[in-house]
């Protein structure tokens, strides 16, 4: 009869390396973890449908979402608390372990009404959204209507998608390049050169070693969260060379070239 505690993470994960050390393997955080809840890790990278589910209800519970993700629920799977990464004491603005882990039990304990209502807040948000994409699994979406949406969302400043934190979201510059095999649309193609040129002279590239970060945590490409993923590098590398294909720009192909040279040297 312990609630949950759940940790969802991966290998390459920053953030997950720090929690671990700072708490997991922490004999007083331990203490608590063990005294007040059953413990669950999971890899992400094992586990991506477990994943998807609480990364659901972290975003609706306003934690934002990433990783580590953080979840506390009750012995049947009711989740009632998400986060990401948790200090052992409070910084940051965060509540820490320490002072947490006793507050998110007593919550458990007292079953209040309150806290009821919130759990069920939770389920029927889950299973209302689970109802909208089982009704939308098996439409088709229009592709001027995707087209439109990506250019809406392009950041005309400095390439990419969004205002935030900028991801080189390769498949969505696939996209755009095959909108324009398919009608000849040249903001399309216009979109993809912007990006590609950003990013190849932003911080999220490695200027020296080359190959692409995961990630910039800012608007502008400038600086990285210092991680390189394969599969970022493989899709990459693909926009460039499905640009390169598409017009014949020797800078999309040298950025390919590139990529590919730092992931050989990486991998041997």
């Amino acid at each position: 009869n312990k609630p949950i505690f759940l940790s969802i993470g991966y290998s390459t994960c920053h953030w997950c390396h720090v929690m671990e050390e700072e708490s997991f393997e922490d004999e007083e955080v331990a203490a608590l973890l063990n005294k007040y809840f059953i413990c669950v890790k999971v890899d992400r990278e094992e586990r991506p449908d477990i994943d998807a589910v609480y990364m659901e209800v972290a975003q609706y519970l306003g934690s934002g979402g990433g990783w580590p993700l953080t979840g506390v629920m009750t012995p049947d799977g009711k989740p009632f608390f998400a986060g990401t990464y948790i200090p052992k004491h409070d910084r940051f603005r965060i509540p820490g372990m320490m002072s947490a882990l006793p507050e998110l039990y007593r919550h458990f304990a007292e079953n209040t009404e309150e806290f009821r209502q919130a759990i069920a807040q939770v389920e029927q948000r889950i299973e209302r959204t689970d109802s909208i994409r089982l009704e939308t699994s098996g439409a088709i979406a229009n592709p001027e209507t995707v087209y439109v949406g990506l250019m809406q969302s392009l950041d005309r400043r400095f390439g990419g998608f969004g205002r935030g934190m900028k991801f080189p979201r390769s498949h969505q510059l696939l996209y755009l390049i095959e909108h324009y095999r398919r009608t000849g649309d040249e903001p399309a193609l216009a979109a993809v050169d912007f990006t590609l040129e950003n990013i190849r002279h932003g911080g999220i590239y490695d200027q020296i070693g080359f190959g692409v970060h995961r990630y910039a945590v800012d608007p502008y490409w400038f600086v990285p969260h210092f991680e390189k993923m394969l599969y970022n590098q493989a899709q990459l590398s693909a926009a460039a060379v499905n640009f390169y294909d598409a017009i014949g720009d020797d800078r999309a192909k040298r950025m390919a070239e590139e990529i590919g040279r730092a992931s050989c040297r990486e991998r041997v």
